[in-house]
């Protein structure tokens, strides 16, 4: 199952999003750009467990058609 994060739930306006299939993948991805966008190339243990606890399993919303 895709685990995402979106940067938004920790630097509001944001719209950077990092999908993997496990949080490493994700925590991976998700320095890369924190470091290059946000200039933060040192992540605390503090912020290193705000970003785990922001990742979560995506939810795919599906609509109902018309008479369905």
């Amino acid at each position: 199952m895709t685990r995402i994060l979106y940067c938004n739930d920790l630097v509001p306006g944001c719209k950077y999003e990092a999908c993997g299939d496990s949080d490493e993948e994700i925590l991976a991805e998700f320095a890369d750009h924190i470091s290059t966008v946000h200039g933060m190339s040192d992540i605390s243990d503090g912020i290193l467990e705000m970003v785990c606890k922001a990742i979560h399993q995506e939810v795919r919303v599906r609509s109902r058609t018309a008479g369905a």
